[in-house]
């Protein structure tokens, strides 16, 4: 007798589930963080305008720092409130990216491109960060909408985002506050340059979320689909 095997099927799709929540969430705290964005770029400009004290930079080299001024301790203040602000947008938006996915994969019946490891892991491995998150993003659109081209807002933003992280200025600095403070007497424009260029990318991340949740809801509105 021969043996009788079963053929293998593929595990069924998680059923859709609603994403205006998630997006709307995403969408708040990305005008937060360029609001906060914003305050740090004014405080930039306040500085640059007071102008180094006679007493010379916070950092006095050699392990040695010097009293804060009332604008150098509030900048601090601005500086750790917008830090607070971006770690709470990141995990925003990173809700609204894990939902959209799960439902680009249910309407589609395809599995992502990227594993679930790589939402998380994409933006911080050196080297692959440089176009894994942007890959994610598009592999929502791209399953469920084959036949479109990807919106050009998720090139705007990815560029924008890119152009944040470009020399250690904008959304990581390679110098602590007090170096930054000391930079903002010495030469603010970098600084004001890299601070417009983040509130761009804000503004194009939000526009994208709301791009692309609208798409997803417009599918799963459609005869046959099932939120």
């Amino acid at each position: 007798m021969t043996e009788q095997k079963t053929p293998l099927t593929a595990a069924p799709a998680p059923d859709p589930r609603p994403v205006g929540r998630a997006a709307q969430c995403a969408i708040a705290a990305l005008a937060l963080a360029g609001i906060a964005w914003v305050a740090r770029a004014v405080w930039h400009l306040r500085l640059a305008a007071a102008g180094e004290p006679a007493s010379g930079p916070p950092d006095q080299g050699g392990g040695v720092h010097r009293p804060l001024n009332a604008l150098e301790d509030s900048y601090h203040l601005v500086d750790s409130v917008g830090s607070a602000v971006t770690v709470v947008c990141a995990i925003a938006f990173l809700f609204w990216l894990d939902r959209v996915r799960d439902n680009a994969k249910a309407l589609s019946g395809l599995d992502p491109r990227y594993s679930d490891v790589w939402l998380w892991l994409g933006w911080i491995v050196p080297v692959v960060n440089l176009w894994i998150p942007r890959g994610v993003v598009a592999d929502v659109h791209r399953s469920v909408f084959p036949e479109r081209r990807l919106p050009a807002v998720v090139n705007w933003w990815w560029g924008l985002w890119l152009a944040g992280l470009a020399g250690g200025v904008g959304l990581i600095y390679a110098d602590d506050t007090d170096e930054v403070i000391a930079r903002a007497y010495s030469g603010v424009l970098p600084l004001l340059a890299a601070d417009l260029v983040i509130v761009a990318a804000a503004g194009a991340a939000a526009l994208m979320v709301h791009t692309l949740t609208t798409d997803q809801q417009r599918r799963l509105a459609e005869p046959g689909q099932a939120v």
